[in-house]
């Protein structure tokens, strides 16, 4: 059984008007005035006619208040009553209204806000004390006040690009028994179930939840010609289309719409990929992706020095125009592996430098020209990759010496390790170590190597050893050197020494070292000694807001931060770097709420509030038409034709043959 707490008015100002029925009701009943008696002998004519038409000298009372019960029907009516459900639960004298007010709020945001004013409002009519708790922007101190204090803080919420992280435990002991209505988003989050056992143990809990179904945006690759753009929704069970909208600044300044990418998730799927072919101009202008006609933090990714395709220059050092197989080339494959996600760069090493490239490739080169210049580039944040081949080898033979761009000292001469000329296998690689940048990649076992050169052994070998073949020996070594790092493959770019160039793991590694892409230089290891400054902070809608003067944060804590109000979602600039921190990572899911038993949910069994305006209305209508049937009848104008009619139509309202049955007799 529902009851009813109580019966409200959406324009109770229209209620003023039931004064005004009294004085109809004066109106209606007034006399005129007798008229003057004057003698005319013709009236003895009309002695013994009968008068058909009667009207009565004074209106009824019962016509008086049906024609009041017709006014009063008409502003009932238009004030829009509304029944209010009693709420179930312990009743408590207390209530506490509860917002998320995190990204997966946003596009549902007004809708609950309203919700919970109009709990708060019904509270408020109960003289409950209310307290507002925004799971975002926790208060310190919880305060049970009246309810105007809680629809004013309600007003003023706004929601967040972040999902609440707070300890809860021991929040609410001070505050005694109370009662809880939750506006949940249907998305889970860590720490949700640990609150709600907190809050049951203080009396019930019912949550409301958003019918809203997220869509968020993962990290933009960069492909052979565009971008790669994946999304991620929380719920499968039916194939939806998305459509995502690629903004990026023009020349002047302001940012347009450059292209649309439309996706579409299969019935069971929960992620969607697509590739948008774009001008490498048209792709380094990007500034952000939005899902179309989804409004949250979530929906939008900010772009960042990331999704630009990086510059790589490839020196071998050869003079001649190049005779011979091109299959043994030393820059082959580099070129064939580095050309569909990198634009690469000719020329001399000086003029590579002037290019500022985003790494330099030395495929077997003994002698370097600019080694100075070079030293200045790396230390200033570039990468360096040098591979080993014959000419590498015979220089160390004899020089003896440790060149400065080599992560460690190499051993004269070289080693082979398979071969018509040795009696050993060819070796094949250990598999990466957890310290290592290529940890977690797989180690196919085709992959061997034959000859290498080979470090020369030391106390401080080991800490620069990133790859190892099976017997242990150095395969990959690395130094940092200042802001930037020298990687040493101690064996060829080209198939002579090893068949490592031809394997899909050599273009793993490329990218685990930050020659494709640059993801990378975000890692913590190289953020060590930077300092970033957020210059626009996303709200939970995905719209960027200027920030004031904040304090810096290390580069090293930032990386390992998740999004929160101290390091919050948005655009951060380091030196000449940006950096964008966006809601979702590549392994993010969306996973959908599920609530305790002890947890009411508000769904199709809720007593819902009932508005009785239009029901007001139709009994005025029908009051009004009584009053016609009554005014007729009175004045003997409701005969013949027009009774039959206003009988024929009531009998067809209410039975079809007893309505057939009435036209066959007005026909007889």
């Amino acid at each position: 059984m529902t009851f009813f707490s109580m019966i409200g008015f959406t324009a109770p100002w229209l209620l003023v008007g039931l004064f005004a029925l009294p004085l109809l009701w004066i109106l209606l009943r007034a006399v005129p005035p007798a008229p003057i008696r004057r003698v005319f002998p013709g009236v003895a004519l009309l002695l013994g006619l009968n008068d058909e038409t009667v009207q009565a000298d004074r209106t009824p009372w019962w016509l008086l208040l049906l024609r009041a019960l017709v006014m009063a029907g008409l502003i009932i009516g238009l004030a829009g009553p509304i029944v209010n459900p009693a709420p179930k639960g312990q009743n408590l004298s207390k209530l506490l209204v509860v917002l998320e007010g995190s990204w997966a709020d946003a596009s549902d945001w007004e809708a609950q806000q309203l919700a919970a004013l109009e709990v708060v409002q019904q509270s408020g009519n109960q003289g409950r004390p209310v307290a507002f708790l925004q799971l975002t922007a926790p208060q310190k101190d919880l305060v049970f006040s009246a309810a105007s204090e809680a629809a004013r803080a309600i007003k003023a919420a706004e929601p967040n690009a972040w999902l609440p992280k707070r300890n809860w435990q021991g929040q609410f002991d001070s505050l005694g028994d109370f009662d809880t209505h939750w506006l949940a988003s249907p998305l889970d989050w860590p720490g949700r179930d640990r609150l709600v056992r907190d809050l049951l143990r203080h009396g019930s809990v019912e949550v409301a939840m958003s019918r809203s179904s997220p869509i968020g945006l993962l990290p933009v690759r960069a492909a052979a010609q565009g971008i790669e753009i994946s999304a991620v929704r929380m719920a499968a069970g039916q194939a939806q289309g998305v459509v995502v909208d690629i903004l990026g600044l023009d020349p002047s300044g302001v940012e347009r719409r450059l292209q649309s990418a439309e996706m579409g998730f299969s019935a069971q799927d929960l992620r969607a990929t697509t590739t948008v072919d774009l001008p490498l101009e048209m792709r380094n202008r990007i500034s952000r992706l939005v899902v179309a006609g989804h409004k949250s933090a979530a929906a939008v990714r900010l772009t960042d020095d990331r999704i630009q395709r990086p510059e790589i220059a490839i020196l071998t050092g050869e003079t001649s125009d190049r005779e011979g197989l091109i299959l043994f080339a030393p820059d082959h494959y580099l070129t064939q592996a580095l050309s569909p996600v990198a634009d690469l760069i000719d020329g001399t090493l000086d003029d590579v430098l002037l290019a500022n490239p985003d790494a330099i490739i030395l495929a077997d080169v003994a002698k370097v020209a600019s080694k100075e210049a070079l030293a200045d580039w790396v230390a200033e944040g570039g990468t360096l990759l040098r591979f080993a081949g014959p000419r590498l080898a015979a220089a160390q033979f004899e020089a003896q010496t440790r060149d400065p761009l080599l992560p460690v000292k190499l051993r004269a001469g070289g080693r082979t390790v398979g071969g018509a000329m040795s009696w050993g296998a060819p070796k094949t690689l250990q598999s990466f170590e957890i310290d290592t940048p290529f940890y977690g990649l797989p180690v196919p076992d085709e992959v061997t190597v034959t000859a290498q050169v080979l470090a020369e052994p030391g106390p401080d070998l080991a800490s620069h050893v990133i790859a190892r073949l099976s017997d242990g020996t150095p395969l990959v070594t690395r130094r940092q050197l200042g802001q930037g790092q020298v990687v040493l493959f101690h064996v060829t770019a080209n198939t002579e020494w090893s068949n490592l160039p031809i394997s899909g793991l050599f273009v793993s590694m490329l990218e685990r070292l930050s020659v494709i892409g640059s993801a990378a230089n975000f890692e913590p290891e190289s953020l060590a000694g930077s300092t970033w400054q957020l210059v626009q902070q996303m709200d939970g809608a995905g719209e960027l807001r200027r920030v004031g003067d904040r304090a810096g944060i290390a580069g090293a804590e930032l990386a390992q931060a998740a999004i929160s109000a101290q390091t919050p979602a948005g655009l951060y600039q380091g030196q000449d770097r940006r950096w964008a921190r966006n809601i979702l990572s590549e392994d993010s899911q969306l996973t959908p709420a599920r609530w305790p038993d002890e947890v009411r949910l508000l769904g199709q069994d809720q007593a819902r509030s009932h508005r009785l305006g239009a029901w007001f209305l139709a009994l005025a209508l029908c009051f009004l038409i009584a009053d016609v049937v009554a005014s007729l009848w009175l004045s003997g104008r409701l005969r013949g034709g027009v009774l039959a009619a206003v009988t024929g139509a009531l009998l067809t309202s209410i039975s079809p043959e007893n309505a057939l049955a009435q036209m066959s007799q007005d026909r007889a």
